[in-house]
């Protein structure tokens, strides 16, 4: 029997993890991009500085990120909503209670 594990309300802890994890993706995305560019010119017998591989890289990588890691991005926006609206709605008790209007 396959247990149904329940999505927990998102903390900070594992918002800050997630940005963490899609902020890594993106970077190693760089880093690919950047050395195949090297790659191709050496193949022709070219060689590409870093500087310009790099620049090239995160040019490249940006559009291509948000499509290879549209999952990531989208959990992170989920959790960063749901935190988002649990100090909202903690914000909003605290400001009632302080009222002195109890629910």
């Amino acid at each position: 029997m396959i247990a149904v594990s329940e999505e927990k309300e998102p903390t900070v802890g594992s918002v800050a993890l997630s940005v963490a994890l899609y902020t890594l993706a993106r970077l190693a995305l760089v880093v690919v991009v950047a050395a195949i560019i090297m790659g191709v010119g050496a193949l022709f017998g070219v060689e590409v500085p870093l500087l310009v591989a790099a620049v090239f890289g995160v040019l490249i990588a940006l559009p291509l990120g948000l499509v290879l890691f549209k999952s990531l991005r989208l959990r992170v926006n989920r959790q960063i909503a749901a935190v988002d609206d649990s100090r909202k709605k903690r914000h909003d008790d605290l400001q009632s209670r302080l009222r002195g209007q109890s629910d």
